[in-house]
């Protein structure tokens, strides 16, 4: 009786692998950006908010077709759409690069970027689709407003954080025996 071999497990398959569940932490990203901005469309009508804690914090509908806080609000409106589609698409396949080469272990920079790849495509989605993106979270601190935002774009912004992190934390050697 020959005794049973295995195949070596492929890089893509070895156990302890968690690009999968990094990809699925992808997903959740857009199914939870989806889901919020589905809820705000049927319950806000663009323009309105509702006050969730007064004076802090307001649910609003805003139709943003151009970039972040209001950049390139001076060029035409499908050159800036285009523009963002276009810089998305290579946003995302760079870090699914990226993703797919750190993500065999759970890392503060795997999971940055697993957040990273959800919110560009999550928001990616709407610019393809509806034109727009829909942004409801307005937070107000003190007299600072802080521009209107989504899921998708707070999972960005916590992605970039936790690769700033992992930037400046210092690196520890191992002790040596």
């Amino acid at each position: 009786m020959s005794p049973v071999t295995t195949p070596a497990p492929t890089p893509a398959t070895k156990p302890g692998d968690r690009r999968p569940a990094l990809l699925l932490l992808s997903g959740l990203i857009i199914l939870l950006d989806r889901l919020s901005k589905t809820w705000i469309i049927q319950h806000i009508k663009p323009g309105s908010a509702i006050p969730v804690i007064p004076r802090v914090f307001r649910l609003t509908h805003v139709l943003n077709t151009g970039a972040a806080f209001s950049l390139l609000a001076a060029f035409p409106p499908e050159r800036v759409r285009l523009g963002l589609i276009a810089f998305s698409i290579l946003a995302a396949v760079i870090v699914f690069v990226m993703l797919r080469r750190t993500g065999r272990a759970f890392s503060p920079t795997s999971v940055a970027l697993a957040l990273i790849l959800g919110g560009a495509l999550a928001n990616l989605y709407d610019r393809i689709r509806f034109h727009h993106v829909v942004d409801f979270l307005e937070v107000h601190l003190y007299h600072y407003h802080w521009p209107d935002f989504n899921v998708a774009d707070s999972s960005i912004v916590i992605g970039a954080c936790l690769l700033l992190i992992e930037i400046f934390r210092p690196q520890i050697d191992p002790p040596t025996p």
